[in-house]
């Protein structure tokens, strides 16, 4: 799928079908978080993967907003360094994720933000690293009519060369 096509067309998805993911998407999906840029080249993240189902059940329990992770064939944990720009940073790395697994017809989800400090103690994540989000993925359970998107129009959003001249 071309970069474009995935970002126009890419959903959060909240219900997965009953099927693994194969070991060399997972691969590069990791992969895809772990190539992308960051500030100074400092990478504040750390990903922990998830594919027990024991333990895609105990994070679906503890997450309030995403209890759908427990259904998912992975999830992803990401953690990060007390650094300036980790949030930021990181930020760009799930969308990375998220958009590689989008492109191999994977959906995903992000579910919490932040403090999630029971998680860190399921993972085994050190306590000077803070969980900013659990990325479930798997396969779509229903069609998700990609590039069906209710969004403003660009010139409401985007303006050219000062805030008061729309983009067109």
């Amino acid at each position: 799928m071309e970069v474009f096509d995935a970002i126009r067309t890419v959903l959060a998805v909240r219900a997965y079908e009953d099927r693994p993911i194969a070991q060399d998407i997972v691969h590069r999906i990791v992969e895809a978080g772990r190539l992308t840029g960051s500030s100074m080249n400092r990478q504040p993240w750390h990903f922990v993967v998830v594919q027990e189902k024991e333990t895609l059940h105990k994070l679906g329990a503890l997450a309030q907003s995403g209890r759908y992770t427990a259904q998912a064939a992975m999830a992803i944990v990401v953690a990060v360094e007390d650094t300036r720009f980790a949030v930021s940073d990181a930020s760009r790395a799930i969308q990375s994720m998220m958009l590689a697994a989008w492109g191999e017809g994977i959906g995903s989800n992000w579910v919490g933000f932040q403090g999630m400090d029971q998680v860190k103690e399921l993972l085994g994540i050190p306590q000077d690293l803070d969980v900013l989000a659990i990325i479930p993925f798997g396969y779509p359970a229903q069609a998700t009519g990609k590039g069906q998107k209710e969004r403003k129009a660009l010139g409401d959003v985007a303006h050219r060369e000062r805030f008061d001249i729309p983009f067109s």
